[in-house]
């Protein structure tokens, strides 16, 4: 069985919209795309009046040199968010096939989900006390009664912070491999030190991945991320894709951000984060009022307190905004902590210390 079959069967041969890049020829004039005849007059740069390339190849090669892939294998789009939006599009039909997502999660594949008339199935993460792990079985069950197209497995996990372990990624996927596609998000992978489920795309065809630039290469702002998965998944995503997704200065400063110096620097701040991540958490482990500090993978810790609400506040007033998780199931009395810099955590560690100081006084 082939990941094709898995496509919705009306997207199977879909063209998708013909742009003016699209169309490979070539020429000194171009009128082919109504663009202006002349530059923005307040911007005075010739290349921001033309469309940009639906995938520019520069930085497409760049980016699949990066992920260890063929280029062929990658999509490149508007962060991780679109590639999940193009993945539900293209395999999911709208009041029919469901997802699957292992909450707490990122909340992305439910918000896209609902957009595209598409029932979300829940698998809970299992809490042990000192981390979250995923429910393989529990996944692999939903999925075969819900009749899922998709399951979304984020590795590190946001906002629990664990990585997944590889062997059991491949298990579900074979398992699953006449049903669903197998969705691997590793927006934080960089700050875990291990091996990518990339590698697993050539024996499981229904292993999809998501990388972005947004957070060990600081490019947030640009909004660059791609899918990894087989080329005929690839080549189905992009005809769902909008028209001219990478905007051209967009392109040009992920290609600066991928150079050699710059790479090298990126990798001395993860290895930066790493350590601080570590001195963070046994710092705030020591506090009173905090509960528990589970083992992260990202660049983030998620902290249970014993008045998660009193411990927000303090930090804001304090000028630190942390990210509150409340809401989300099994989590209300915990926060989510990004690790920042060595300055930045200290600040966080005087707040709390303080915090319990006046509790204990």
């Amino acid at each position: 069985m082939s990941v094709m079959d898995l496509v919705r069967e009306d997207l199977r041969d879909f063209a998708g919209y013909q742009s003016a890049r699209k169309a490979r020829i070539t020429g000194d004039v171009w009128l082919n795309a109504n663009e202006s005849a002349w530059e923005n007059a307040g911007v005075g740069d010739a290349v921001l009046r033309r469309y940009p390339e639906p995938q520019p190849p520069g930085l497409r090669d760049a980016l699949a040199g990066l992920y260890g892939c063929a280029p062929e294998r990658l999509l490149a789009g508007r962060g991780s968010d679109e590639a999940i939006d193009l993945l539900i599009r293209a395999l999911c039909r709208p009041g029919g096939d469901a997802i699957v997502v292992t909450p707490p999660t990122f909340g992305m594949y439910a918000v896209c989900a609902r957009l595209h008339g598409v029932p979300v199935v829940e698998a809970p993460l299992v809490d042990d006390g000192q981390g979250f792990a995923c429910d393989f079985d529990g996944v692999e069950a939903r999925c075969r009664d819900a009749r899922a197209r998709l399951v979304f497995l984020c590795s590190p996990g946001n906002p629990v912070g664990a990585a997944l372990p590889l062997e059991r990624v491949a298990w579900l996927a074979a398992r699953l491999r006449d049903q669903a596609v197998v969705v691997v998000d590793e927006a934080y992978v960089e700050f875990a030190g291990g091996a990518s489920a990339i590698g697993l795309i050539d024996a499981h065809d229904n292993i999809a991945v998501l990388r972005t630039l947004s957070k060990a290469h600081a490019l947030a702002a640009a909004r660059i991320g791609v899918v990894v998965a087989a080329a005929p998944l690839i080549e189905v995503l992009q005809r769902c894709q909008s028209p001219y997704p990478i905007a051209s200065p967009c392109a040009q400063v992920a290609l600066e951000a991928l150079a050699d110096d710059a790479r090298a620097v990126t990798s001395a701040r993860v290895e930066a984060v790493v350590a601080e991540r570590g001195r963070l958490a046994a710092a705030l482990a020591d506090a009173p009022g905090v509960r528990t500090v589970y083992r992260s993978d990202g660049n983030f810790l998620l902290v249970r307190l014993v008045d998660a609400g009193r411990a927000f506040r303090a930090l804001l007033e304090a000028g630190i905004v942390v990210r509150d998780v409340r809401a989300q199931a099994g989590l209300d009395d915990a926060l989510r902590i990004s690790i920042g810099t060595p300055a930045q955590n200290d600040r966080v560690i005087a707040v709390v210390a303080a915090l319990e100081a006046e509790v204990d006084a």
